[in-house]
C-alpha cells in the first residue's frame, strides 16, 4: 500500500513536470507566432499591400505626342492629326469574324485587309484590341458608332497620327513614320519601353529617323484595374507625359517647292546653301513619293511603282548620289597647281584637241581644240587638255589634298539618311582599294573630274561656298531645337591664297559671263544678282576611237541610262556670295543646257522675295522663261494647293 501511495505521488510529480514543460513549450510557440503575424501585419504591411496591389494594378504607357518639324519660317512639315480607328475584342465580340463582315459592309475594308485582321485576332489573346482600320472619315467613324449595337466587341477610337501636308516636297529629307520593327528593337542596347507598344511608330529614314531621340517625346503613364485573367476593369489614374520636342529645319519650304517643281520629271537633285553660315536653304531630289503612303501602309502596287521605276524616286540623290562630277572638279585641280607652284593664273597650254600618254590618246570635249589657253579661259570655255597638262605636274596626291579641302570625299553630319562620303582618291587610295599602283592615266583623268573621283550633289554644293568664301563652310540642317536657335560656329579660312582664290572666282564668273562662256545662255542680268559657276558633263559609257574617228553620237541619239550626266555648279551675287547651289541631272546631256538653267532659276528664287524676276533674264529669254515659270505646279503657301499659277 505505502509503496502504491509513493508511485502515485511520483507519477503525479512527472505529470505536473511534463505539463508544465508542455505548456511552456506553447507559450514559446504563440509567443513566436504573435511575433510572426506582428512582423507579417504590421511591419511589413505596406510591401505585402503595395504587392497584392501589383496583382490587381497594371501601369500601362500612354504613347506622347510626337513633335513637329517645320521649315525656317514655321511652315509645318511634319504635323499630328486626329486618327479615327476602329478596333475589336475577341472576348466581347463572341463570333469576331461574323462581326468583322459585318463592319466591312459598313466602312471601307479591303477583303485582304479584312483576311489579315481576322487571322490577327485570332492569333491574340481574347481581350487584346486588334486594330481593325485607321484613318476613317468623320462619316464612317460616325456610322460605326450608330451601328455598335449590332457590332459587339467593336469599339471607335480616337488617336493621333503623322502627317506630312508638304507631302513629295520634303519627302527625302524628313521621312517618315512606321511601326516599330525586331530590326529596330535589336539595334538598341536598351529600347525605350514604349518601342514595346504594338504599332508604336519611330522615324525610318530622314531627320524622322535621325532626331528619333528628340521628336519622340517622354511616356506617359495611367493605372489600371485588371481581374485575374488580365482583362482591363477600369482606369484609376492617369499621368500625361511630355510631347517630343519640336525641330525647326533652315530649309525655306517655298524654295525647296519651287526647286521640286523646277527640276520637275528629271532624275535630278539641287542643294541649295547660305554661304555665309551654312544653312541649306533646299535639298531637292526628284521624282519624290508621297511619304504619307508609308505611314498609312503602303500597297504591294504603290510600292512596286516605286521600285521599279527608272529615276528611282526612293533614293536621295543629294546625298546618297555619287557622281563623277566632270568639268566641275576643275577648280579643284586648278587651286592643287597654283597653290604648289606648278602654274600660274598667266601659265599657258597648247590644246590641240587631245594629249598623248603611254600610246592612248587623252581627248578634249572640243576636237579641234581651244588653242593657247590661261587659266581663265580654261574654265569658261572649259578646256579638258589644260587640265591634263597642270595634273601631270601637280600629282594626285595634292589635288586630292585639295578637294578634301574643299569638301569632297567627306561625309557631313546632317540628319539624313544614306549620306555618301564619295570618293577623292590618291596613290593609297588605290592601293589600298584596288591593290595596285597609281599611274598617270589615272591623274589624267581624275583632272576633269572622271575616272575613280565621285561627289556628292551636297559635296558640290559645299565646294563651291568654300570657293566663293574661301571659308570651311559647313552644312547645317537643323535651325532651331524647342524654339532655341542652334549656335552658328564662323567658318575658318581655307587658308588658300587670296590671289589663287580671286582667280578660280573670275574664271567662274567668265563661264557664265563671257560670250565663249559654256553657261552664257544662263547668265542673269540683273546687276545685284549676277552669277558665277561652272558647268560640268561627266560620261557614263567609253567613247571607242572608231566612234571618236566617225564622230561621237549624239546624247539625244542614246538610250536615256546611256547618255551623259549633266551638272552645274555656281553661286549669287558674284560681288557679294549668298548663296551657293549644286545641280546633278542624270543622264541630262549637257551641263550647260540641263543643268545650268534650272540651277539660274533656283537661285534666282533663293535670292528673290517671290518668283525670280523677268527682267533677271536676257531680254530674248523672257517670253520664254514667263511661260515656263507659269506653268509649274508650285503650292500655294496660303492654302497649301498646289496649282499651276499665272503671273499678274
Amino acid at each position: 500500500m505505502r509503496r502504491t501511495a509513493r508511485d502515485s505521488e511520483e507519477t503525479s510529480r512527472v505529470l505536473n513536470r511534463r505539463t508544465l514543460m508542455l505548456g511552456g513549450a506553447m507559450s514559446a510557440m504563440v509567443a513566436v507566432l504573435g511575433v510572426r503575424m506582428r512582423y507579417l501585419q504590421v511591419d511589413q504591411a505596406d510591401e505585402f499591400r503595395l504587392l497584392a496591389e501589383e496583382n490587381r494594378i497594371n501601369i500601362r504607357l500612354i504613347p506622347p505626342e510626337r513633335g513637329l518639324i517645320q521649315d525656317r519660317n514655321g511652315q509645318l512639315i511634319a504635323a499630328n492629326e486626329q486618327n479615327y480607328r476602329v478596333v475589336i475584342t475577341r472576348e466581347a465580340a463572341g463570333d469576331a469574324e461574323l462581326v468583322l463582315r459585318r463592319l466591312a459592309g459598313i466602312i471601307p475594308i479591303t477583303p485582304e485587309e479584312l483576311e489579315r485582321t481576322i487571322e490577327e485576332v485570332k492569333a491574340l489573346r481574347a481581350f487584346v484590341p486588334v486594330t481593325v482600320a485607321e484613318r476613317l472619315s468623320w462619316e464612317d467613324f460616325s456610322k460605326v458608332a450608330l451601328n455598335a449595337p449590332a457590332l459587339p466587341g467593336i469599339v471607335p477610337e480616337v488617336g493621333l497620327s503623322r502627317r506630312y501636308p508638304l507631302d513629295h516636297d520634303f519627302a527625302h529629307v524628313v521621312g517618315y513614320v512606321g511601326p516599330v520593327s525586331d530590326k529596330d528593337l535589336e539595334a538598341l542596347e536598351t529600347p525605350d519601353p514604349l518601342l514595346r507598344i504594338p504599332k508604336f511608330q519611330i522615324g525610318k529614314i530622314g531627320v524622322e529617323k535621325w532626331m528619333e531621340d528628340t521628336l519622340r517625346g517622354r511616356a506617359g503613364t495611367k493605372r489600371i484595374e485588371v481581374n485575374s485573367a488580365g482583362r482591363v476593369m477600369r482606369e484609376l489614374e492617369r499621368q500625361e507625359g511630355d510631347p517630343g520636342t519640336d525641330i525647326r529645319l533652315t530649309i525655306d519650304a517655298e524654295v525647296q517647292n519651287f526647286a521640286q517643281a523646277r527640276l520637275g520629271d528629271e532624275s535630278a537633285a539641287a542643294v541649295v546653301m547660305d554661304v555665309t553660315n551654312g544653312d541649306v536653304i533646299c535639298i531637292a531630289s526628284s521624282p519624290s513619293f508621297d511619304p504619307n503612303l508609308f505611314v498609312r501602309g503602303i500597297s504591294h502596287t504603290d510600292y512596286n511603282a516605286l521600285m521599279e521605276n527608272d529615276h528611282r524616286p526612293l533614293a536621295n540623290k543629294t546625298v546618297s548620289g555619287a557622281y563623277p562630277p566632270g568639268s566641275t572638279f576643275k577648280m579643284v585641280t586648278a587651286l592643287a597647281a597654283l597653290e604648289a607652284g606648278v602654274a600660274t593664273p598667266d601659265t599657258r597650254v597648247r590644246c590641240p584637241g587631245y594629249i598623248e600618254f603611254g600610246g592612248r590618246r587623252f581627248h578634249c570635249w572640243k576636237r579641234g581644240g581651244h588653242g593657247s589657253v590661261n587659266l581663265a579661259r580654261s574654265l569658261s570655255e572649259s578646256c579638258d587638255v589644260y587640265y591634263y597638262d597642270i595634273a601631270q605636274r601637280v600629282g594626285i596626291d595634292k589635288i586630292a589634298e585639295m578637294g578634301r579641302k574643299l569638301g569632297l570625299g567627306q561625309r557631313f553630319d546632317i540628319p539624313m539618311s544614306a549620306i555618301t562620303e564619295g570618293i577623292m582618291p590618291d596613290k593609297q587610295w588605290k592601293q589600298d582599294r584596288h591593290k595596285a599602283e597609281w599611274r598617270i592615266g589615272d591623274t589624267i583623268n581624275a583632272s576633269i573630274g572622271q575616272g575613280y573621283v565621285l561627289t556628292s550633289p551636297l559635296q558640290l554644293a559645299v565646294m563651291t561656298a568654300r570657293l566663293a568664301t574661301g571659308r570651311a563652310v559647313s552644312p547645317r540642317l537643323v535651325r532651331t531645337v524647342n524654339d532655341r536657335e542652334l549656335p552658328v560656329v564662323e567658318a575658318a579660312p581655307l587658308g588658300i591664297t587670296a590671289e589663287f582664290l580671286s582667280a578660280i572666282q573670275r574664271g567662274m564668273y567668265e563661264v557664265v559671263n563671257s560670250d565663249q562662256g559654256t553657261a552664257k545662255s544662263s547668265r542673269v542680268v540683273e546687276p545685284t544678282m549676277v552669277m558665277a559657276g561652272k558647268t560640268g558633263t561627266s560620261q557614263v559609257r567609253n567613247i571607242s576611237a572608231a566612234e571618236r574617228e566617225a564622230g561621237v553620237i549624239s546624247n539625244d541619239q542614246l538610250p536615256w541610262n546611256r547618255r551623259d550626266h549633266a551638272l552645274f555648279v555656281g553661286y549669287a551675287p558674284y560681288d557679294a556670295p549668298r548663296y551657293a547651289i549644286a545641280v546633278v541631272v542624270e543622264h541630262g546631256g549637257g551641263g550647260s543646257t540641263a543643268a545650268a538653267p534650272i540651277a539660274r532659276d533656283i537661285l534666282l528664287r533663293a535670292l528673290s522675295d517671290g518668283l525670280p524676276p523677268l527682267d533677271a533674264y536676257p531680254a530674248s529669254q523672257r517670253g520664254r522663261i514667263e511661260s515656263m515659270l507659269n506653268e509649274l505646279p508650285l503650292r500655294d503657301p496660303a492654302t497649301g494647293v498646289t496649282t499651276v499659277r499665272t503671273r499678274a
